[in-house]
C-alpha cells in the first residue's frame, strides 16, 4: 500500500532517491468486486460525431484525467494508472485495442485515464504525455506500455541510476529536464513528434512537475492505493486484469 503523504513529500524534495524497482504498484486477483455495477439488458450504441469516431474524441476532465470516447456514455470507466508500474502496462498490452474497439468505439463506454504518481519516473513521464496535443495522449500511453521494458531499462543500470539521482541537485527547473534526458524519455517522445525542446520547456516548468504530484495526493486521499486501479460508474473493481475488466464491461451492459 502506498501511503500518500510520504509519497507526496518525497516527490516535492530537492533530492528525490530513486526506485530500484517497481514493488510501489500491486497486482491483484482477477475476481470482480461485487460491487460492480450490472445491467440486465445491453445497452443501445451511441453513434459519434459525424466523421469521427469515439476513439478520436480526447478531452480532458476535472479530477485530472483525460477521456477518451463519448463523454456522456452510460458506462464511465476510470483507470488510476502509473506510467512506471508493469501491471498497468500488462493491462494495456492485453485489453488496450478490444477495451477501444469493442467497448469506446460503440458509444457505451467511456474510458478516463488517471496518471497516478508512484515512482520518481513517474513525473517526467506525466509531463511529457501532457506535453503533447490532447489528442495524443492515449497513443503516447500506450507508446510507454508498448515499450514497458526497454522505457525502464535504465534504470536497472547502476551508473545510470547515480546520474539520474544527482540531476534531482540540480536547479529547480534544470531537475526534470535532466533527468528525463538521461533515462532516454526526450528521445523517445523525439521519435514520436514531440520535439526535445518542448519537451525540455514543458519538464522545466515546476509548476507542471508539481500538479502531478499533487493529484497523486488527492487520489491517495481519496483511498486510491495501488496501480492499476480501475472504477465503473463510481464502483472499484477488485480484479486488475483485462479479463475481469471485459467482463464488467459486458455486465454493465456493454455487450
Amino acid at each position: 500500500m502506498i501511503r500518500s503523504s510520504i509519497r507526496h513529500a518525497v516527490l516535492l524534495s530537492a533530492l528525490l532517491p530513486l526506485s530500484l524497482g517497481l514493488a510501489a504498484c500491486k497486482k491483484d486477483s482477477d475476481t470482480i468486486g461485487t460491487s460492480a455495477p450490472a445491467s440486465s439488458s445491453a445497452l443501445p450504441k451511441v453513434a459519434p460525431p459525424a466523421g469521427k469516431a469515439w476513439t478520436d474524441v480526447v478531452s480532458t476532465t476535472a479530477d485530472g484525467g483525460y477521456l477518451m470516447g463519448n463523454p456522456n456514455a452510460p458506462i464511465k470507466l476510470v483507470e488510476y494508472g502509473s506510467l512506471s508500474c508493469p501491471h498497468c502496462a500488462h493491462l494495456a498490452v492485453e485489453g488496450a485495442e478490444s477495451l477501444k474497439n469493442d467497448f469506446v468505439a460503440s458509444g457505451r463506454v467511456s474510458y478516463e485515464f488517471r496518471s497516478f504518481v508512484i515512482h520518481p519516473q513517474d513525473v517526467p513521464l506525466t509531463v511529457l504525455v501532457q506535453c503533447a496535443p490532447t489528442d495524443s495522449f492515449f497513443g503516447l500511453v500506450e507508446q510507454i506500455y508498448t515499450n514497458f521494458d526497454a522505457m525502464n531499462a535504465p534504470m536497472q543500470d547502476e551508473a545510470t541510476l547515480k546520474k539520474a539521482q544527482a540531476a534531482m541537485s540540480l536547479a529547480p527547473a534544470e531537475r526534470w529536464p535532466a533527468f528525463a534526458d538521461i533515462l532516454g524519455y526526450t528521445s523517445f517522445f523525439a521519435q514520436r513528434g514531440l520535439p526535445t525542446a518542448q519537451s525540455h520547456a514543458c519538464l522545466a516548468d515546476v509548476t507542471k512537475a508539481k500538479a502531478a504530484a499533487d493529484l497523486a495526493k488527492k487520489y491517495g486521499d481519496a483511498g486510491i492505493d495501488q496501480t492499476p486501479t480501475l472504477v465503473i460508474n463510481g464502483k472499484q473493481l477488485e480484479g486488475s486484469e483485462w479479463a475481469a475488466l471485459k467482463t464488467a464491461l459486458e455486465n454493465a451492459g456493454a455487450r
